[in-house]
């Protein structure tokens, strides 16, 4: 590949395709010359890695998505059958647990109403019994 690139460059500079009348050459212009050709060689050789490291990434994360759906259908389907039923008993447990406390807020309240219906018709009394001792 050099070679092709070296005898292309050969050629442009003295125009003489035989090889044999070459006209004298500035050796800094070849130089200068074979270092830019060499970059963009460089250039399309990790263009074409970066190319193929990509196919790479994009295959490898097919696998990996392959093999995750994979797993979660061989252990998912048991399991989450598994786990419904579980939280399907929670559900109840703390669905009863509720309903008891709930009738114990409202046990509560009727309570709390009867003791200041208690405390009111106290206060009443001993109202009405210091008025009847003082009045003589």
């Amino acid at each position: 590949m050099e070679r092709i690139v070296e005898r292309r460059n050969l050629i442009a500079y003295t125009g003489d395709r035989s090889g044999r009348g070459r006209a004298p050459i500035a050796v800094a212009e070849v130089k200068a010359d074979l270092a830019f050709i060499s970059a963009i060689l460089e250039k399309q050789l990790l263009q074409e890695d970066n190319r193929r490291l990509r196919q790479e990434v994009e295959r490898l994360k097919g696998a990996v998505r392959g093999s995750l759906g994979q797993q979660f259908d061989q252990f998912g389907a048991a399991d989450l059958g598994t786990r419904v039923d579980e939280l399907m008993a929670e559900n109840e447990l703390l669905r009863a647990e509720r309903d008891n406390a709930l009738s114990q807020v409202k046990d509560l309240t009727k309570q709390l109403n009867e003791v200041q219906d208690d405390l009111t018709g106290t206060r009443e009394s001993l109202r009405r019994m210091m008025r009847t001792e003082k009045a003589p």
